[in-house]
């Protein structure tokens, strides 16, 4: 199964990509942290994407696309996938249609503005493994301090309110037409961010089951 989830920084998405994986036995395509990695590791692409990232500009297409290539040529893809942040512009949709992917089903979760900037200010990311944590959704088990590797807990500059304004101007105008794109193809399938996590994470596996 093959999958795409839409949404805006912050909707949930990397939440319930963790549930839809673990249910269905297939790998979580995180575009955000691979080009952190790249980041961290100082690689050109990462020195390439950071003037986009910190200011919560989309990094450019031949960049993104040549990562998410790369990726899903590896072996456990085989079975199927999950991308999370990718693609977030038309042309990256074309783009992987002409790769020959066939994508199942578009998960879009809903979430208002309002509600993405408040969670946002709570967000928690692991500097060493990039897992995400809330400071009231999502606890990790010790404060300031990731359950999966004990990394150091931070804030990252592209969750402080000014950037998340920007990067949720930016999620309007560039990636939200891509609901229309793949309606079109009658794959969407749309869910109410707002609410009890577990409730959202039932209607998500429902609808997917369905397809089986």
């Amino acid at each position: 199964m093959n999958l795409i989830l839409l949404g805006a920084p912050g909707a949930g998405k990397g939440t319930q990509a963790e549930v839809i994986c673990a249910h269905f036995g297939i790998p979580a395509i995180s575009t955000g942290n691979i080009i952190r990695e790249a980041l961290r590791s100082g690689t050109e692409m990462g020195l390439r994407a950071k003037q986009y990232t910190e200011a919560g500009q989309l990094v450019p297409d031949d960049v993104v696309i040549g990562i998410i290539a790369e990726r899903l040529n590896q072996d456990d893809c085989k079975k199927g996938f999950l991308l999370d942040g990718f693609p977030r512009t038309i042309p990256q949709a074309e783009a992987l249609d002409k790769m020959g992917i066939t994508i199942d089903r578009v998960v879009e979760i809903d979430v208002p503005d309002e509600e993405i900037i408040q969670r946002m200010s709570g967000r928690r990311v692991c500097e060493k493994c990039g897992a995400s944590y809330h400071i009231v959704n999502k606890k990790p088990k010790v404060e300031g301090v990731c359950d999966l590797c004990a990394g150091t807990l931070v804030q990252r500059k592209d969750d402080h309110p000014d950037t998340v304004k920007e990067r949720l101007n930016v999620y309007h105008e560039k990636t939200e037409p891509l609901k229309d794109y793949y309606l079109k193809q009658n794959k969407v399938f749309s869910v109410d961010g707002c609410g009890d996590i577990s409730e959202i994470s039932k209607q998500i596996l429902s609808a997917l089951e369905a397809l089986i």
